[in-house]
């Protein structure tokens, strides 16, 4: 079969597309029915190329009868929106210290501004998503307390970091019912 019609560089990008389907096929057949969940990081958010793609991809995976449920963060985007608004972020062996002035900001930008954000990308691309909040009782969390050593004395003390908790239950029914509802959709939801 002929491609005059293509330029070579188009050819070289149609078999490398084909050729990765050919790859992916035994995986979309183990795949296919099942519900999978994604977690998507706010450094990758931040790429405009890497994000559209994802939303591309996302959209593929429902065509090809996988559900994906995307779980996911916005540590950049939270602190630049901090940042902006002039509140201090601390941080403790890795995590944000979060009182109820930056769980406010948090909450904004992951469910508002990130949730909006994925949800309007996938559907530009030609697949439909709904967003949903972990706010909506989807999630149980215990609340975090990190255990810090000293390193001078040695002594091991506990800091309370705020509103920062370990997830302990996933609300199965809802989540069931929100996929049964919304069989051709993909679902997002907030870490």
């Amino acid at each position: 079969m002929k491609f005059d019609f293509l330029s070579e560089s188009d050819q070289a990008y149609f078999i490398h597309k084909a050729s990765t389907l050919v790859e992916a096929l035994p995986y979309i057949r183990e795949h296919s029915g099942d519900t999978i969940v994604i977690k998507y990081g706010g450094h990758a958010m931040g790429d405009k190329k890497l994000s559209e793609s994802f939303s591309r991809d996302i959209g593929l995976l429902k065509e090809v009868g996988v559900s994906p449920i995307i779980i996911h963060g916005g540590g950049p985007q939270i602190g630049e929106r901090l940042k902006s608004k002039n509140i201090s972020t601390q941080f403790v062996e890795g995590l944000r210290v979060t009182d109820k002035e930056t769980i406010k900001v948090v909450e904004e930008v992951l469910s508002k501004d990130i949730n909006s954000e994925i949800v309007e990308s996938i559907s530009a691309s030609g697949g439909k998503a709904i967003g949903v909040s972990g706010n909506d009782n989807l999630v149980t969390a215990t609340k975090l307390n990190v255990e810090i050593k000293d390193s001078d004395s040695n002594i091991e003390k506990i800091v309370d970091i705020g509103f920062v908790g370990q997830p302990k239950k996933l609300n199965k029914d809802m989540l069931t019912s929100f996929i049964k509802k919304w069989s051709n959709t993909c679902h997002i939801s907030f870490r």
